[in-house]
């Protein structure tokens, strides 16, 4: 028998760095790993001279006191030791001794100096984003011991560490499945794809599309919602051994891609440089998360010195406040970690509702009151819609989309005693509410997004309907508005309309479904007032001989005041509720409670 020594942990720590992989000579006093506590780090060394023979532990682990850090074998012992074990390991033995180098190839273990670099970019390795988004111990992989198809041009057994899973880790997980949960496994699997940048730059190669379009394949035939890291470069030229494939335009991942669209709800998360192909999965998710540090662009810098274009560094290219401020992006989100907590939160929303207790409505009840003094007494002062939207939803439960495109409507998800519900609100900080073409797309693709995966939608409507003036049709106003009446025609989820305030022409209708009768209940709070446009435009247009023909100004304005108070007395909310244009007027109060007894009951 061999003799080997067991080191432990001295303290409670962090594992910072390993320095030597399983199977590696080490010498006596050699620093075989580096534990980090309370900001000091504490090299771990080899007791005696001999070979690793197991690692229990990774980068960033937490230990504990005496727990098992790494085994080393007495070097003068190994030789005795191999040659008795060679002769009776039976080939089962041998092959899964095999296997699991193999598999370990393609881990963060054996890959540190990968993991390295990517640390020292402040970015987490392929492996560690999906601990982060699944328990890795029931994650079923796919295709792990895939290599770049480069094997004409580059050592296999360097294939096997540098080009790992050739660039793309796939498979299914379970997401956001409570602790003891009852429910099938099924509403929880979720079709899982990271992209990883430490191989030849997260670029797609020949096998790399191979195993994205097999997920995306089991996606669709299990009906399994997915989530997809895109950071990478787009195609790789570099595959040299599929001779057959000259242009690779028979790939069909990206009309796989996007033939889920409406069928399983995809997220996106992108993180540094995101290129080409990668920026083309990412832009046709449905919901498209990024960090701070994140390049997006449908060509990297290669391709556009190439087109002849000129020298254009990465980050000048599609960076976050660009793709944010352009709808490109729906959240930005701090880092990694940061962004898949955001996708698991956003997946929750299809996945269902959640417990809630009795004791989280009662409070939840509690603040209904506050909604009376959401608006101010002056009807032409602005407000916060976002504080109601906070009241209205159960607690810290709003996650708003694309917050900085199109803000003169919020589009969000939120939940209500623990069922999911998407919201539209407008917004009076920007431009009044009055819905430009950016505001339109956005809540034309958010309700068609909810109306796709059956989630009811509410409106909460304070327009003065959509917003004119030759700059604005020459941006294509006619068209691109108007896809707010297609998606709100072909509404098949309940719609809850609640009129905040103004609730006017033809943007009031585009965010009711395109009437006061399309929403299941159509409501309104007492300061609602409704009409076919703005009270002082009406009162401009309909009375403009009137108008003119007061000589004295200080006479013209008090005309003009009477006679948009008398508009504003026949558009109040009871008077339009009286000839039944609108089911009901309610105290804001009881907004919540209508609202889950229309979708819910």
């Amino acid at each position: 028998m061999s003799h080997s020594t067991i080191i432990t942990a001295s303290s409670i720590a962090v594992v910072s760095d390993i320095s030597v992989l399983q199977g590696q000579s080490v010498t006596k006093g050699q620093t075989v790993l580096t534990l980090h506590i309370m900001g000091t780090d504490l090299p771990v060394v080899a007791s005696h001279t001999g070979r690793v023979k197991r690692v229990w532990v990774k980068v960033d682990d937490e230990v504990e006191v005496e727990q098992k850090l790494l085994e080393i074998v007495d070097e003068s012992q190994m030789a005795v030791t191999e040659a008795t074990e060679t002769q009776v390991m039976s080939n089962t033995d041998k092959a899964l001794s095999e296997f699991e180098k193999r598999k370990a190839s393609t881990l963060d273990e054996v890959r540190s100096t990968q993991l390295a670099k990517r640390q020292a970019q402040g970015f987490r390795s392929a492996r560690q984003n999906l601990a982060q988004i699944c328990d890795v111990q029931q994650f079923m992989e796919y295709g792990q011991f895939a290599v770049a198809a480069q094997r004409q041009r580059r050592d296999y057994q360097q294939l096997k560490t540098a080009t790992a899973a050739d660039g793309i880790i796939t498979g299914v997980g379970e997401i956001n499945r409570p602790q003891g949960a009852s429910a099938s496994t099924q509403a929880y699997k979720t079709a899982i794809v990271i992209n990883d940048y430490s191989v030849l730059a997260g670029t797609q190669g020949f096998f790399h599309h191979q195993k994205l379009d097999r997920i995306l394949a089991v996606a669709q035939a299990q009906s399994l919602p997915v989530i997809m890291f895109t950071e990478g470069g787009g195609g790789r030229p570099g595959d040299t051994d599929i001779t057959i494939v000259n242009s690779g335009l028979q790939c069909a991942s990206f009309s796989s891609w996007a033939a889920l669209s409406d069928v399983v709800p995809r997220i996106a998360i992108a993180n540094g440089y995101c290129f080409a192909g990668n920026a083309a999965l990412f832009g046709a998710a449905d919901i498209r998360i990024a960090t701070k540090k994140s390049w997006i662009g449908m060509a990297g810098p290669a391709m556009i010195e190439g087109g002849g274009l000129g020298k254009v560094s990465a980050k000048d290219i599609g960076p976050i406040e660009t793709q944010a401020s352009n709808g490109v992006v729906d959240i930005v989100a701090d880092d990694e970690i940061h962004a898949a907590e955001l996708a698991k939160r956003c997946l929750g929303y299809f996945q269902g509702p959640i417990e809630y207790s009795p004791q989280e409505q009662v409070e939840k009840d509690a603040q209904q009151i506050a909604l009376r003094d959401v608006l101010p007494d002056d009807r032409r002062f602005v407000y916060d819609i976002r504080k109601a939207i906070a009241i209205l939803g159960d607690e810290d439960s709003f996650t708003e989309l694309q917050r900085q495109f199109g803000g003169a409507i919020i589009t969000g998800f939120m939940r209500m005693q623990g069922k999911p519900v998407g919201v539209l609100a407008s917004d009076c900080k920007v431009l009044g509410g009055a819905i430009d073409v950016e505001a339109g797309e956005k809540a034309a693709e958010f309700m068609r997004l909810c109306n796709a995966f059956s989630i009811p939608l509410i409106s909460l409507c304070d327009t003065p309907g959509f917003m004119v003036g030759p700059e604005h049709e020459q941006r294509g106003a006619v068209r691109r508005l108007s896809a707010l009446f297609t998606s709100g025609a072909k509404l098949t989820v309940p719609l809850i309309a609640v009129a905040i305030r103004k609730c006017y022409g033809l943007g009031a209708q585009a965010l009711l479904g395109g009437s006061t009768m399309k929403p299941q209940y159509m409501l309104s709070w007492p300061t609602g007032e409704f009409g076919g446009m703005g009270l002082e435009g009406a009162v401009k247009l309909g009375f403009s001989k009137e108008l003119a023909a007061q000589e004295d100004p200080h006479a013209r304005q008090q005309l003009f005041e009477k006679l948009v108070a008398k508009q504003y007395a026949n558009g109040q909310a009871t008077e339009v509720a009286s000839v039944l244009e609108i089911d009901a007027v309610i105290d804001p109060a009881n907004t919540r409670t209508a609202i889950l007894q229309t979708l819910f009951s």
